[in-house]
């Protein structure tokens, strides 16, 4: 039976008295992008810092391709590769002295050094200047720089922290490119608090929250987690506001801009087939009905209510 690519049991971390995890499972089997959502101070960095090895735990263990973290570290640390928020570059040197450097860090044989300094340099798009200063490189150059060294002894697993942290908007969408094909060959998994950033790359969502995790599952299970209760329709008659509120089951009406209408249902099941007979019925000439789906942040905000009001009731 194929090893679970991370596989993480009964994980649990103290500073001090606090304790910045607690109970934490997780198994990833798949390549792919897993995203690590969560507020600031949710316990993502110590997770990521103790799935690198950066931090050993105080309770549970740790297995990376079925090697465990705490009895063959080094092991289990050929098989990850680590792009923290500050990519820890050298910038005195170019950047391929700085990936040689890498490589030879990363127990890469000699001579295999100069083939996976050339892969790196072409996949993350930097090869224009391979022989430029570290210090004289953009935010965006620096941080696919910091990718290709996570990447340079291609490894099983690959964690990035805030991979688009400080970059302008063309810079974001070249980073989530780079990530995707990144994604496409190993396991990655990228931790972030900016909601966009987990729908428009990730293809799985581990969010914590006050340590523990609170949700797993797909993008699209996050994004439905609040079942839906608007529509928002557009009525091409302009029909006023008090007759919509006397409709069976509506909860609150509000204009929108042009012809358009966000009406509130306590159950939104039958609402659209209901709302499409008596626009009918009334002369309303409905022209367009859309469910709203909610906002990744109206889910990200119930979730860590959720979690805060367990923890208040333990």
């Amino acid at each position: 039976m194929k090893q679970p690519i991370v596989k993480v049991e009964n994980l649990s971390h103290r500073y001090s008295i606090q304790w910045a995890i607690r109970d934490i499972h997780l198994e990833i089997q798949d390549t792919g992008i897993y995203g690590l959502l969560g507020s600031n101070g949710a316990g993502k960095s110590t997770l990521m810092n103790i799935l690198c090895g950066v931090l050993k735990q105080t309770e549970g263990n740790v297995f990376i391709n079925g090697i465990d973290t705490r009895v063959h570290p080094v092991f289990a640390k050929r098989c990850i590769g680590f792009l923290p928020q500050k990519p820890p570059l050298h910038v005195d040197l170019t950047v391929e002295e700085y990936l040689r450097y890498c490589a030879f860090l990363r127990d890469v044989p000699a001579r295999g050094i100069k083939r996976a300094v050339d892969k790196v340099i072409g996949s993350c798009g930097i090869a224009t200047c391979r022989k430029r200063l570290l210090r004289n490189l953009s935010g965006g150059y620096q941080q696919r720089v910091g990718i290709a060294q996570a990447i340079i002894h291609d490894p099983l697993l690959v964690v990035l922290d805030e991979p688009t942290n400080g970059l302008d908007p063309n810079q974001i969408l070249e980073a989530r490119h780079l990530v995707k094909e990144i994604g496409e060959e190993r396991t990655v998994i990228l931790s972030t608090h900016i909601l966009t950033e987990v729908r428009a790359t990730c293809d799985r969502i581990y969010m914590l929250e006050q340590g523990q995790v609170v949700f797993s599952g797909a993008v699209d299970e996050f994004d439905n987690y609040i079942p839906p209760s608007t529509l928002v329709v557009t009525f091409e008659s302009l029909p006023a506001i008090e007759d919509l509120s006397s409709l069976e089951g509506m909860t609150g009406v509000e204009r929108l801009a042009g012809k358009r209408y966000r009406l509130k249902f306590a159950n939104l099941a039958d609402a659209p087939v209901y709302v499409v007979k008596e626009s009918v019925a009334r002369g309303w000439d409905l022209s367009e009905i859309t469910v709203e789906r909610n906002t990744l942040d109206s889910v990200f905000a119930e979730l860590s209510r959720k979690n805060e009001r367990t923890t208040n009731e333990q």
